[in-house]
């Protein structure tokens, strides 16, 4: 009988004595930092976030998740309770944002700040302060990701109008028009080299004949200015003709009537001669080249192919 209650008390201060040390524990390890209160009302999702998730301020933790529920006054919103140290500085232009830890998919509340300097945000137990959430990486990386496969649908349709039976029948009719334009090209250098050879000696006879032209030039030049010259053969001509018509209107004084027009005649005719002399030396003095190509047309007269009026003729 001693044994059994010896045993029974045995067994009673084994479970007191567990029963202690688990609320010792308890106590030992439970939260005695006071945390202010906040809330975050948001109508986007959050996948992975659960309660006693960490609250970070800039990568530190300063606070956790206290409870997730519903908000009972507005449908489809969510309402996030969050305790955070009392000196983080949570100020009017603070938001919050979801992140995750690694690859884990576990989620955690991320603060962050707009601007430096801030006034504080105040809050109490019974009316808790709202810090809005904005979308966080992966809810950009969704609508962006919906953006750019809508972009990529419309330029999949795209390159289906454009690969169409008919457009490739057109795009394959193009190039078979450069590629013959191509080959044409390449033809044309072996078909101009005949030509493009000859080219130096066409070159050499060009200026040959540049170079006799200029010779003949230079020939006429200095015949007209023999010619012209102060003992040249039009000067000296100009005064053996002086010399007659002096010699003709001294003998025309002792002659005969009848014999003095014929010899006025022939006066005439010899200064005549002269002029016409004189307006060909003019003219190879102010056109040597005449010689090779002739001399210049006339204008054309009344009647003939390109005559023009002068102006006011007909008024």
């Amino acid at each position: 009988m001693e044994n059994r209650s010896h045993a029974l008390m045995t067994g009673f201060f084994t479970i007191a004595l567990l029963a202690a040390a688990v609320l010792f524990g308890v106590w030992f390890n439970r939260d005695r930092v006071e945390r202010d209160p906040y809330l975050i009302a948001t109508t986007l999702s959050i996948p992975g976030l659960n309660p006693q998730a960490a609250v970070r301020y800039r990568g530190l933790e300063v606070g956790k998740v206290d409870a997730i529920d519903f908000d009972s006054k507005t449908a489809g919103q969510i309402l996030v309770h969050l305790s955070v140290a009392p000196d983080t500085p949570v100020t009017k232009t603070t938001y919050a944002t979801l992140g995750y830890q690694g690859v884990t998919g576990i989620a955690y509340i991320q603060l962050d700040d707009e601007s430096v300097g801030s006034p504080l945000l105040q809050t109490s137990k019974d009316n808790p302060t709202r810090i809005p959430l904005q979308p966080g990486l992966f809810d950009q990386l969704e609508k962006r990701g919906k953006a750019i496969l809508e972009r990529a649908e419309k330029a999949a349709d795209s390159l289906n109008d454009l690969l169409s039976p008919d457009n490739r029948k057109t795009m394959l009719a193009a190039f078979s028009d450069v590629s013959e334009t191509a080959r044409e090209y390449r033809e044309l250098p072996q078909k101009l080299g005949p030509t493009i050879d000859k080219l130096p000696a066409l070159m050499d006879q060009a200026r040959g004949s540049l170079a006799a032209v200029n010779r003949l030039a230079d020939d006429a030049t200095k015949l007209t200015s023999s010619l012209q010259g102060p003992d040249g053969a039009i000067s000296r001509l100009n005064g053996t003709v002086d010399r007659v018509g002096l010699s003709l209107e001294t003998v025309a004084g002792g002659i005969e009537l009848e014999t003095l027009p014929n010899i006025n005649a022939l006066t005439d005719e010899t200064r005549s001669s002269m002029r016409a002399v004189r307006r060909t030396m003019n003219t190879l003095n102010d056109r040597p080249q005449s010689i090779l190509f002739g001399a210049p047309d006339g204008a054309p007269g009344p009647g003939e192919a390109g005559f023009a009026p002068p102006a006011g003729a007909g008024k």
